[in-house]
């Protein structure tokens, strides 16, 4: 029997397609990152929100830009506490997910709502509910691919509904 514990040449050539492939995901996650923070920047100028668009370019609070954007409201008070009361709905959820056994609970939770936020944001670009879900299932299905092609498109016009 040999039990040798030298590496092949086989180990190192799986370590740099590991490391290659983590290098991909990352240049990846960065170029969706900034490709969204600019889709909630300029929709924030569009619809009337230019005094907090910034906030899509911090990370980790540019959530409060998608949920200023999908918030209902009577006024601009109203408006900006329904997307504040919503961002820190969110937080709670992502410390929740972190928690054993309950945390399942709290990552379908907030996987849930920023899906439903993500409607909400494809029904004010759009109008139509049916084409709002639509383009949900498709950004699932395409990895964000959708949500950043039709969020080039529609960011510099006002919401529909």
């Amino acid at each position: 029997m040999n039990y040798d514990t030298s590496y092949s040449e086989y180990d190192a050539g799986l370590s740099i397609l590991l490391i290659i492939a983590i290098l991909v995901v990352l240049v990846l996650a960065i170029i969706g990152y900034v490709i969204s923070a600019l889709i909630y920047y300029k929709t924030s100028k569009t619809n009337g929100f230019s005094d907090a668009a910034y906030i899509a370019w911090i990370p980790l609070l540019n959530v409060y830009s998608l949920f200023l954007l999908t918030a209902s409201g009577d006024d601009d008070t109203t408006v900006r506490a329904a997307a504040k009361k919503n961002t820190l709905i969110y937080f709670g959820l992502i410390i929740v997910s972190f928690i054993p056994i309950i945390g399942i609970i709290g990552t379908l939770g907030g996987t849930g709502f920023v899906l439903y936020y993500a409607y909400r944001l494809q029904y004010r670009w759009s109008g139509e509910t049916g084409k709002a879900v639509l383009y949900v299932i498709l950004t699932i299905i395409t990895g964000g691919l959708f949500f950043a092609i039709y969020g080039l498109m529609r960011m510099n016009r006002p919401f529909k509904a």
